[in-house]
């Protein structure tokens, strides 16, 4: 099983000491959502501290700049690409998907990126706050910049 960290508090932990880990990508669902193999196990994880447009949802309409979202996720995050994925306080939402930051091997912050590019608005829940701080500002300048969504919507 997962070996969590839970002592970890947003306070007293740095982003660089959050618990991480190298896992496969299996597949995404969405902008802000994927399925990946790590530490053996199949894993449907939402990534932390962003909110892309819906795509998929139930019962919600496709949303503004969700297609376009959803396809930047798809290009950089292709079946069996290896990710480094870091965990915050909180394991798993409500629905049971793991919680994380995903980084690619070259180092790029995916979670980030989303917001840089205006693929996504912040949306942070706590305790999983280490790069709130970090990811409003992003969203700031992409806003500020009319960036994506920012432009489109």
């Amino acid at each position: 099983m997962l070996s969590i960290v839970s002592s970890l508090g947003s306070s007293c932990a740095s982003p660089k000491q959050l618990p991480s880990d190298v896992a496969t990508i299996i597949r995404v669902i969405d902008g802000d959502t994927v399925v990946l193999r790590l530490q053996g196990e199949i894993e449907t994880v939402r990534l932390i501290g962003v909110d892309t447009p819906e795509t998929v949802h139930p019962t919600k309409p496709v949303e503004c700049f969700g297609p376009e979202a959803s396809a930047f996720t798809h290009s950089v995050l292709k079946p069996k690409t290896q990710v480094r994925v870091q965990r915050d306080v909180e394991a798993r939402d409500r629905y049971q998907r793991l919680l994380i930051y995903l980084y690619l091997i070259d180092g790029t912050f995916v979670n980030q990126e989303l917001l840089r590019l205006g693929f996504a608005r912040t949306m942070s829940i706590a305790p999983n706050t280490a790069f709130a701080t970090r990811f409003a500002s992003i969203e700031t300048v992409a806003r500020e910049n009319q960036i994506g969504l920012w432009l489109k919507c």
